[in-house]
């Protein structure tokens, strides 16, 4: 007994006089947390966010790297296509695994069909905010989506270097994982476009000068952060009142599709339409809170915006 306390006494003396190991040991007691909460949840997402905890791994270690060849003069576009490709590969391989049976459309592998007559398919995207993971911007994400037939069911996001989870299934909400929880979405109550932040992206120069000529001076801000399924998020989380996109592919918004409707948001074409396929054909893609969908659809069809 005697020399037990003596071992704890030494361990909390040692903790004391090593800032260090009390910040692993924290770290250690939030990882074992996170754990926990994401075993609490369905098999699917379990599914999910192993696979994009894996590939955000190899992520973090090719981030550090891509910020060393910020200063060559070769520039790291060839070691972030191998970056990309490398945790497409991550992706599939630990999504096949798990549910061998399902399809697959991702950005840079394409279409695989599902098997034996599979509803399911996987929509990925490796990194969405390739420009800003070249710059060693840390605003980028990992994004699995799950569609049975025509309709997105589950969702994840994850961004790496943050440690940013979203995670949503069908009717049961959209959630972002923090160290003291999981914090539910919810599109902001803003209905005023003077008080609202307004996020945008896809728009050519001429396009984007005609759009801030629409909203500059009616939003109390615009912001162009070069990552669509994160501003996407941000709109489901309430940080962003809205985001305005000129087209965009399917994996760029499966996910984030899911977080904006479980979020009580709404996301649409200029016309109103609400399917997915309407919306990856549409020329613009707006989505925000119900107060202002009506308002944005109009400012926009006042004059074509390039």
């Amino acid at each position: 007994m005697a020399l037990s306390k003596e071992t704890s006494s030494f361990k909390t003396e040692k903790r004391r006089i090593d800032p260090s190991l009390r910040r692993r040991e924290t770290l250690e007691r939030l990882e074992t947390r996170e754990r926990q909460r994401i075993s609490a949840l369905s098999a699917i997402l379990n599914v999910m966010i192993k696979a994009v905890q894996k590939a955000g791994r190899n992520m973090i270690r090719d981030f550090g790297e891509v910020s060393q060849l910020q200063v060559t003069k070769k520039g790291p576009g060839d070691f972030v296509s191998n970056a990309d490709i490398m945790a497409e590969k991550i992706l599939i391989e630990s999504l096949s695994e798990d549910r061998p049976d399902y399809g697959i459309i991702s950005e840079e592998k394409g279409s695989v069909p599902a098997k034996n007559g599979s509803p399911f398919t996987w929509i990925i995207d490796p990194i969405d905010g390739t420009t800003n993971f070249i710059h060693a911007i840390p605003y980028f994400a990992i994004s699995v989506a799950l569609r049975e037939h025509d309709d997105i069911v589950a969702a994840v996001l994850f961004n790496p270097i943050t440690n940013e989870l979203y995670y949503a299934e069908k009717g049961q909400g959209a959630f972002l994982m923090t160290p003291s929880g999981s914090k539910r979405l919810r599109v902001s109550g803003r209905s005023q476009p003077g008080d609202c932040l307004f996020g945008l992206t896809g728009f050519n120069e001429i396009g984007k000068k005609e759009l801030l000529e629409k909203f500059a001076g009616r939003v109390a801000g615009i912001r162009h952060m070069g990552s669509t399924t994160l501003e996407l998020a941000s709109v489901a989380a309430g940080q962003l009142d809205a985001f305005i996109t000129k087209g965009a592919n399917l994996w760029d918004i499966a996910a984030s599709y899911l977080f904006i409707r479980e979020a009580g948001g709404k996301i649409a074409t200029l016309s109103g339409k609400t399917g997915l396929q309407d919306l990856i054909k549409s020329e613009y893609i707006i989505a925000s809170n119900l107060s202002l969908m009506a308002t944005i659809q109009k400012g926009l069809a006042k004059k074509d915006v390039q």
